[in-house]
């Protein structure tokens, strides 16, 4: 009876937690991912009007990530510090009013500026939610809660594909070109939703008003003997942590993801055009751009469901960067819109299907103490990887870039397979964790 009702205490707290954070959370990603690369979709319009030429384009898409860089692990500790309702909602603040000024640009040199402000003020939100999801979530649930949170690529992409183009075609009012108004009009959600934040999120469960007591309780304690694991099996001080070349290996195989999703997420729209012949609007290329975000998506769910279900996350790690490699590789020989959309979903299975479990698996890593600083610095270092990326398909042929990050798939998955060995040594008195 007694067993029961645990079990009935653990469902119906995992629910609540899930149906309550897991919704919102995924909303604001949306809304921080398109408005992190709808400067892709701009470019269709934008580089003529502002005489942009492509090794300039690249590295306006990459400086974004320079900003990030700079301030992911302060601002992550000031999250740990302050909490993340106030954190998360000044981020977005700033970073919605930084879009809603890039409509107003008249130059490379003001894009520049606002795009490195807006790695800034967005530093320390992704990997403050993964430290947020740390707080609410057992490692069991951590997989699906961060594919559930990586959904928002996919979603971004195939809602800001037609968004973004169709603003660009159809709104100029005012005599602003559509361009401006899709910064505009996509920045103020941002600032819409930071508000929303300050009253919405709950710092912990103890303090979840809309949980019962007993589902508090039981849900701190579950959270508590699962960080007591952590400190037995990973470092529990910063300086010895970043000693630990499990976690410089992490970073590598994240910066080869993060390479390939933002070098194609800002590109795609360009490549796209290159490829089709006889389009007639921005439209139809944003139609064509969400194709491999929309098998991404489902990659995503089901990577994300069978590591938590088979307890194997850096099998699964190693396999998606080996099917993007593939795609990549691919589409290198690709000689129409037809085979490359192909080629290129291929790789996005890989792409997306490893995003939402990596992000649970990197938390396995770290105890509650090194984790502010640990995520952060993992992230922030493999977001130097959204700098080159861009960069790459500014200054090669497609076909070169191509190969490019083929081959950092390919580094990316032998790392993958090297961490797995050493952290099978490591954990060998927790039997438990083998697995991972």
């Amino acid at each position: 009876m007694q067993k029961m009702n645990v079990e009935s205490i653990e469902q119906r707290t995992i629910q609540k937690t899930i149906s309550r954070i897991l919704p919102f959370v995924l909303i604001l990603y949306i809304v921080a991912y398109l408005d992190r690369v709808n400067l892709g979709y701009a470019a269709l319009d934008m580089n003529a009007e502002l005489a942009l030429s492509a090794e300039v384009f690249g590295l306006l898409s990459g400086i974004f990530f320079i900003g990030y860089f700079l301030f992911e692990v302060p601002s992550n500790m000031i999250l740990h510090k302050v909490g993340a309702r106030v954190w998360i909602a000044r981020i977005m603040i700033t970073w919605g009013v930084i879009v809603i000024l890039t409509g107003f640009v008249q130059s490379a040199a003001h894009l520049y500026i606002l795009r490195f402000l807006l790695g800034v003020a967005e530093a320390g939100f992704f990997p403050g939610i993964l430290l947020y999801f740390t707080y609410w979530f057992r490692k069991r649930e951590r997989a699906i809660a961060t594919s559930v949170l990586i959904l928002a690529l996919p979603i971004g992409s195939v809602i800001g594909a037609p968004l973004s183009t169709w603003i660009m075609d159809v709104v100029q009012w005012g005599g602003l070109s559509g361009w401006r108004w899709m910064f505009i009009l996509e920045g103020i959600p941002a600032v819409v939703l930071g508000i929303i934040t300050l009253f919405y999120l709950t710092e912990r469960p103890k303090q979840a008003k809309w949980l019962k007591k007993e589902e508090r309780e039981w849900l701190e304690g579950e959270l508590e003997k699962e960080r007591e694991e952590s400190r037995l099996v990973n470092k529990t001080s910063k300086k010895e942590m970043l000693k630990d070349s499990r976690v410089w290996m992490l970073t590598l195989v994240y910066f080869a993801d993060y390479t390939a999703m933002y070098g194609l997420g800002f590109w795609l729209p360009s490549i796209v055009k290159s490829f089709t012949e006889n389009v007639s609007s921005n439209l139809q290329i944003g139609w064509i751009s969400m194709i491999p975000a929309l098998v991404g998506a489902i990659s995503l769910l089901l990577m994300g469901w069978n590591a938590s279900r088979t307890n194997s996350h850096r099998a699964h790690v190693t396999v998606s960067l080996f099917i993007a490699f593939i795609g990549f590789l691919a589409s290198a020989f690709a000689t129409s819109s037809t085979v490359m959309i192909i080629c290129l979903s291929f790789a996005a299975i890989g792409l997306y299907g490893f995003a939402g479990v990596y992000m649970a698996y990197m938390t396995f890593f770290f105890t509650e103490s090194t984790a502010p600083v640990g995520i952060a610095l993992v992230n922030s270092l493999a977001s130097l990887g959204g700098f080159l990326g861009p960069m790459i398909f500014g200054f090669v042929t497609v076909k070169t870039g191509m190969l490019l990050l083929a081959g950092l798939a390919v580094i990316g998955a032998y790392t993958a397979l090297v961490l797995k060995s050493r952290q099978s040594v490591n954990l060998h008195v927790e039997p438990k964790f083998e697995s991972n």
